[in-house]
């Protein structure tokens, strides 16, 4: 197990620098020079070479990545071409706000997922079971802004019981955090809850077929004890893998309903980059991204290796 733990850390640091020269060349080779549209169409030749020099894209782009890679290690990822604010602690506070609204998601899709796919697994022959499973069905059809303007309309509009949309700190106002935390979470968990229903039923089903359960059953075990004894572990591998899936879609989805809500997250300040053209925040913030769903990756091929010690064992 330490051995899978080294390589899996060793790849983890190389698909990091991939990664990273990926996202410089990208934003390298897109048109657009920062310094003239930060000065303007009316900019002098004179001011855009002062500008570039101040911003550094004027030395060739090994020096640049260089200097962009050393910042990011330490912490520095520069300064905005537009406000010329750090870019830093922007991220530090964006990111946050987006691990609280991805975070109460997936506390919702699993709340949601676990105990209605175990039951439509084993109610599946049964009227109530074809039902949850097609009630899952139609909220993989959902997208998630529209379940969050749904939301809105209902809860918001209608009912009047929760705010449409900005965020509160929770260190300010606990109860407000937490009342505009509720429609964006459950917009984001509940079609994700759907999508990872299908896949904990179709891993149930697939355990329940198992001889080691049936033999279980036949030694007098009832089917939830079987289940939990038995079944569960083996049910759980399949499942955290779409887990890791859903926590990068859950990302991605996070940058539609943030500007849904209103939320001041990281999906918010990666499409003000892009309009503002501030590419150096749009590394950033991309750069970001991508140790985030590299990380969800590496704790889910470690979670592999406690759930069924022989992937470890064979990887070594």
């Amino acid at each position: 197990m330490f051995l899978h733990i080294v390589h899996r850390t060793l790849a983890l640091v190389l698909t990091l620098l991939l990664a990273s020269i990926a996202v410089f060349l990208f934003m390298a080779v897109l048109p657009g020079d920062p310094a003239r549209v930060a000065l303007g169409v009316n900019a002098t030749p004179e001011a855009i070479a002062a500008l570039r020099a101040e911003f550094g894209t004027d030395r060739p782009l090994l020096v640049q990545y260089l200097d962009w890679v050393g910042g990011l290690v330490t912490g520095d990822f520069g300064v905005s071409y537009v406000t010329r604010a750090p870019i830093g602690p922007q991220i530090a506070d964006r990111l946050l706000v987006t691990l609280w609204l991805v975070g109460s998601a997936m506390v919702v899709a699993v709340v949601v997922a676990v105990p209605l796919g175990i039951l439509a697994a084993v109610r599946h022959r049964r009227l109530s079971g074809i039902l949850l499973s097609g009630l899952s069905q139609v909220g993989v059809a959902i997208p998630n802004f529209l379940a969050g303007i749904l939301l809105v309309a209902l809860f918001a509009v209608r009912w009047r019981l929760l705010p449409s949309g900005g965020w509160v700190p929770p260190a300010v106002d606990p109860l407000g955090f937490l009342q505009r935390l509720i429609l964006p979470a459950l917009a984001l968990g509940l079609v994700q809850g759907a999508v990872l229903t299908r896949y904990v039923r179709s891993a149930i089903l697939d355990v329940l077929r198992e001889d080691y359960l049936r033999t279980a059953r036949a030694k007098g075990l009832t089917l939830s004890g079987a289940l939990r004894r038995h079944g569960l572990r083996n049910a759980a591998i399949p499942v955290v893998t779409v887990l890791a899936l859903q926590l990068t879609t859950l990302l991605i989805g996070a940058v539609v309903i943030e500007r849904v809500f209103v939320i001041p997250g990281l999906g918010s300040l990666l499409l003000d980059g892009v309009a503002n053209r501030d590419l150096l925040l749009v590394q950033g913030v991309v750069m970001v991204l991508v140790l985030a769903v590299l990380l969800v990756n590496f704790v889910v091929d470690v979670l592999y290796t406690v759930l069924d010690p022989r992937i470890g064992r064979a990887v070594a």
